[in-house]
């Protein structure tokens, strides 16, 4: 454990520094200016720099700054108010599960049908393929539209956004997965005659196990991204992509950031809990690595 901190601590620091570095460039501007409207000259370098780390509203904040947000959003506030991030952070990932929910299940149910049948393969595969070069940004207000108009609306449209980023890494890895059996296993399963069913639950799917757990790591990740997208076109007031609306309406940068920064932990979360029940899993199936 020792042996892989150094170097994660390692690139951490680096990130910060060069993060600490491009928040004093890009925030010099403007503080400059605000030193020539107050008649302020011959400012020392190390008055300069602390001062373009402590403007209210700087064009890019710095993690100090971003970090007492985020503690003043989550420890300092309650669950239920509404400038906390964590209930923020828990409407979004309502929406996130659900939506991940139905996009691995929809994953695995078109992955088995393309691998079973060649029609479907040759006809439904481009398809799933093709889906994913449409932008999320201008899918997802029709999508909201389509829905309001038939009066659906809060949880299930933005669900349906995350479910369809979520669906695509699902179906393709299923579908390698499912086919990872080499021919040998499969001529051993027919020589037992066992039914399409019967190779499937248990051949194809064991051995489809490592490709499910490596797609749907990718599909929970795409899953958030499309909840946060799904409330920009809203214009809700609740969830982290209303945070990230409401910082940019009123030029607060540290909000933004915050977000962003409880966002990009929050899908590491996720995406860890899944690895966790992937080593459980495959412990049990024996495949351990």
């Amino acid at each position: 454990m020792s042996g892989t901190a150094g170097p994660v601590l390692v690139v951490v620091a680096a990130l910060l520094a060069v993060w600490y570095l491009a928040a004093v460039m890009l925030n010099t501007p403007f503080q400059r200016d605000i030193y020539k409207r107050g008649g302020l000259e011959d400012v020392s370098l190390v008055q300069l720099m602390t001062d373009t780390l402590a403007q209210d509203r700087p064009v890019l904040p710095s993690p100090h700054q971003v970090a007492v947000e985020i503690w003043e959003t989550t420890a300092e506030k309650k669950i239920t108010s509404k400038r906390s991030l964590v209930y923020h952070s828990s409407i979004t990932l309502s929406s996130t599960l659900l939506g991940f929910l139905m996009g691995t299940t929809l994953g695995i149910l078109l992955a088995i049908g393309i691998v079973h049948s060649r029609v479907l393969d040759k006809s439904l595969m481009p398809w799933v393929i093709a889906s994913q070069t449409i932008p999320i940004l201008a899918i997802a207000p029709m999508i909201i539209v389509v829905l309001n108009a038939i009066g659906v609306s809060g949880l299930l449209p933005k669900a349906l956004i995350s479910t369809y980023l979520s669906f695509f890494p699902v179906t393709v890895g299923m579908v390698k997965g499912l086919r990872s059996p080499e021919i040998i296993q499969l001529d051993l399963m027919k020589t037992y005659s066992a039914s399409a069913s019967q190779t499937l639950w248990k051949l194809r799917l064991p051995s489809a196990a490592p490709y499910l757990f490596a797609s749907m790591k990718v599909g929970v990740a795409a899953s958030l991204v499309g909840a946060i997208v799904g409330e920009l076109p809203t214009g809700a007031v609740a969830g982290l992509g209303a945070r990230l609306l409401a910082g940019s309406y009123y030029g607060q940068t540290v909000q933004i950031w915050s977000a962003l920064i409880v966002a990009a932990i929050l899908a590491a979360g996720l995406v860890s809990l899944i690895g966790l029940g992937e080593r459980i899993v495959l412990k049990r199936m024996g495949m351990a690595r």
